[in-house]
């Protein structure tokens, strides 16, 4: 099973769009990409294993493994990408501006309740992370 994240790359913020078979679930947002640098940039592109995760803070929200010079990459809450992820990604309603969205939670338990029906699959759960085409707009 897999989710496909295509991003823009703008100098204050990663903006994307999350599918699922060809179907778009949510925008999301993101640092800058920064080279990579931990809790500036957002990761680089790949194919990463996606598992819960639960913390005090975030409580449960997915993880990606295997993200190279890279740990504890959550995707979890956040409408602020400056203020409130650490290179981290967080499901938004709607896009703002770059790094900047709305209804982060509306759009979180959407994206929650399809990775737990896929879940129960018992196949892994991966997230591909690309660039979006020039010719489609955020």
């Amino acid at each position: 099973m897999e989710l496909h994240l295509q991003r823009r790359y703008y100098e204050s913020g990663t903006n994307g769009i999350l599918s699922h078979n060809g179907k778009a679930l949510c925008y999301t947002i993101e640092l800058p990409w920064r080279n990579n640098i931990r809790m500036e940039s957002c990761i680089p592109e790949g194919k990463f294993k996606l598992v819960f995760r639960y913390s005090k803070r975030h409580k449960l929200h997915l993880m990606l493994q295997s993200v190279p010079g890279r740990t504890l990459i959550l995707i979890h809450k956040a409408n602020d990408a400056a203020k409130e992820l650490k290179g981290c990604i967080a499901p938004v309603s709607t896009l703002e501006a770059p790094g900047k969205g709305t209804a982060s939670a509306k759009a979180f338990k959407k994206l929650m309740g399809l990775v737990f029906k896929l879940s129960t699959l018992e196949k892994p759960i991966w997230l591909l992370v690309d660039k979006l085409p020039d010719y489609y707009s955020l």
